[in-house]
């Protein structure tokens, strides 16, 4: 989760420390509607694979964990 921790932090220059696996990255603030299809690119290169928006929910964008488990528990 190295790289998603470390766009959320390049994003947010003012974050300190790690981010907990369930923290809810919208509720924080971490992503916002501008940042958003710039996340899904980050995700969509790290998993090698196109992810459908029409497939999704917001919920599988809200946690790194979450997001880990839909999109990059298949990744190489």
């Amino acid at each position: 989760m190295d790289p998603i921790a470390s766009w959320l932090h390049e994003k947010n220059p003012g974050l300190d420390g790690p981010i907990d696996a369930d923290e809810d990255l919208i509720e924080a603030r971490l992503i916002d509607s501008m940042d958003f299809l710039e996340f899904i690119d980050l995700l969509e290169e790290l998993s090698g694979s196109s992810i459908d928006l029409q497939e999704v929910t917001i919920d599988d964008f809200r946690t790194i964990g979450r997001v880990q488990e839909r999109f990059l528990s298949a990744a190489p």
